[in-house]
């Protein structure tokens, strides 16, 4: 990855925060941070985070915030098209959060492939927890935003990642790394950001099986 530019696929969340400070050590350029939004734009796919809150992050970083906002059924046309763009700007080589689920990656590679994006995947296969832990060494700040109550208790929601919440998840036999969705995180600091992103957390909310921490953007 010395000194290639980059497209950095952007959750908000812990793997797209390591797999770009992944890249960044590799020697990777990132150019554009790219996140998928609902379609009215007001909240990112999965994570259900504020367009401000990305926002956010992205100045933190000092990357271009480059977003689409589509339902599951255009998720491919607006990633295509987004891709497409990237390519337009000189961007060829996307960075992908990907640990070891094989039918997203070969999702993304084929996708990405449609448009010339070499598909760039820098946690692939690494041991779920040791990538965990990590994370937690290099001072990342994340906090689990979403619980799939259907895979994990509810009383998760809002916990601070941290190695003691990994043995907690991981003694009750869930993955700890939450790679099959039982939960999603917010990252607010670490080596990759000038500064915290000021997150507020004022609540929370339940829908269709899922907890959601009400997450907004502070002074």
């Amino acid at each position: 990855m010395k000194g290639i530019p980059f497209v950095a696929s952007w959750s908000g969340g812990k793997d797209s925060a390591m797999a770009y400070y992944r890249a960044m050590q590799a020697g990777g350029i990132p150019k554009r941070l790219w996140t998928m939004f609902e379609e009215d734009i007001e909240r990112s796919k999965s994570h259900a985070l504020p367009f401000a809150v990305i926002e956010a992050q992205a100045e933190k970083l000092a990357v271009p915030l480059m977003i689409r906002g589509a339902s599951w059924s255009s998720y491919e046309v607006q990633f295509v098209d987004a891709m497409q763009a990237c390519k337009e700007m000189g961007i060829d080589h996307g960075v992908f959060g990907d640990i070891d689920l094989e039918d997203h990656l070969q999702w993304v590679q084929q996708t990405c492939a449609k448009v010339g994006m070499d598909a760039v995947h820098p946690l692939w296969m690494e041991p779920r927890r040791s990538l965990l832990e990590e994370f937690i060494a290099a001072e990342f700040e994340a906090y689990i935003v979403v619980v799939n109550t259907k895979m994990m208790p509810a009383h998760f929601i809002g916990r601070k990642f941290t190695v003691e919440l990994m043995d907690e998840l991981d003694a009750l036999g869930i993955d700890s790394c939450g790679e099959s969705g039982e939960f999603h995180t917010v990252v607010v600091d670490g080596p990759i950001f000038s500064e915290r992103v000021p997150v507020v957390f004022s609540g929370q909310h339940e829908r269709d099986g899922y907890v959601f921490l009400d997450v907004t953007l502070g002074e």
